[in-house]
Order: structure tokens, then C-alpha cells, then sequence
């Protein structure tokens, strides 16, 4: 079975959005500045990261409110292209995209989902989307490996990646890279 992993981007002062993020602005406002070395800046360094993470992700698990601000930025083809399990209170049909990509809506928890990920991720990796999620799983024991791309800048506000974690967790590092864009950080978590 494929790991359970997290790739998230990061600010220096620990923000993965800017202030207020919301349905039309899911990054928040200036959150987009996170992605420029994915995006704007990347480097070929930078795109082996994210081939490699999506090349080897057969499922995803994300939250309702990251699925809410983000399925229609990510319009008719969203950048998944695998099974997403979206976490909810509420039912709700299957949604079919182009290319690969249906978001399914599971409501009896954080284990559920993560079954139905391993099953259809096969030997692939389940990637977590968003901070809540990976807080939970975080919390459950459940995430195998964390990378963190550190960007260089400070936001004062916004949603914090770790703020909901209760109590202590070990890390290993096992790689660090820098590009001009951002500082890239692999850990395992240590169970």
C-alpha cells in the first residue's frame, strides 16, 4: 500500500493561505504568492517535485471547505487526476471531471476515507489536501510523510498549518532541497 503524504507550501511564519480565504479567493488574499514556485518561478528543480508527487499519487482526501473554494477555480479539468474522497457532514453525489478526476463525498470519517483512498491508490500514495485534514490525520497517527516548500515571505494572517495539533510528533528529515522559490523540506513522520 502507498503512503499517506502531505504537500503543502508554506510561508515563513507558518500560513498555507493569506487572510480571508473564502469561495472565489481559496488561497486568500495574496495566498496565490505561495504557489509562484510551482507556478511563476518554477524552476526545472521545482517541476521535478511536483511531477514526481503527482505522478505517484493514485488518490486524494480533502476537506469540504478546501473542495468548496477550490472546485471551481479548478474548473472542467482539475490538476488531481485520480479519485478525490472529500470529507463532509453532507451526502453528496459523485462529481465526474475530465481527466481522470471525480470527487467522492464520504461522511463516516477520516478512516473511511482513507480506506477507499488505499483501495483505489493501489501501490500509489494518498496525497491530503488542506489544513484541517492533514491536522486530523496528523493527530490520528495516520501520515506517513510530510513536505513542506517553505516560501519566502510573511503573512501575519491567515490559516496556520500546525495550529491544531494537540501534542508532540517526531519528524525525521530525510531530504532538503532549496530552489529560488522556495525551500523545499521532506520528513517522516516517526510512529
Amino acid at each position: 500500500m502507498g503512503k499517506v503524504i502531505v504537500h503543502v507550501s508554506m510561508s515563513l511564519d507558518g500560513f498555507i493561505t493569506g487572510p480571508n480565504d473564502r469561495v472565489g479567493e481559496g488561497m486568500g488574499e495574496g495566498g496565490e504568492r505561495l504557489h509562484d514556485w510551482m507556478f511563476k518561478d518554477s524552476t526545472p528543480a521545482d517541476k521535478e517535485i511536483m511531477d514526481e508527487w503527482l505522478k505517484n499519487t493514485g488518490a486524494w482526501i480533502m476537506g469540504r471547505h478546501s473542495f468548496e473554494v477550490g472546485v471551481g477555480p479548478w474548473g472542467k479539468n482539475p490538476p488531481f487526476h485520480a479519485p478525490v474522497f472529500v470529507l463532509s457532514h453532507r451526502a453528496h453525489e459523485d462529481l465526474v471531471k475530465e481527466g481522470g478526476t471525480t470527487y467522492m463525498f464520504v461522511t463516516d470519517g477520516i478512516e473511511s476515507a482513507l480506506r477507499k483512498a488505499k483501495k483505489e491508490a493501489g501501490d500509489k500514495q494518498i496525497m491530503l489536501h488542506g489544513a484541517n485534514i492533514f491536522q486530523q490525520y496528523l493527530k490520528s497517527g495516520l501520515i506517513d510523510e510530510i513536505n513542506i516548500h517553505i516560501v519566502p515571505v510573511l503573512f501575519g494572517n491567515g490559516k496556520k498549518l500546525f495550529e491544531q495539533i494537540g501534542e508532540k510528533v517526531e519528524l525525521k528529515k530525510i531530504k532538503t532541497m532549496e530552489t529560488p522559490g522556495a525551500v523545499h523540506l521532506t520528513f517522516r513522520v516517526v510512529k
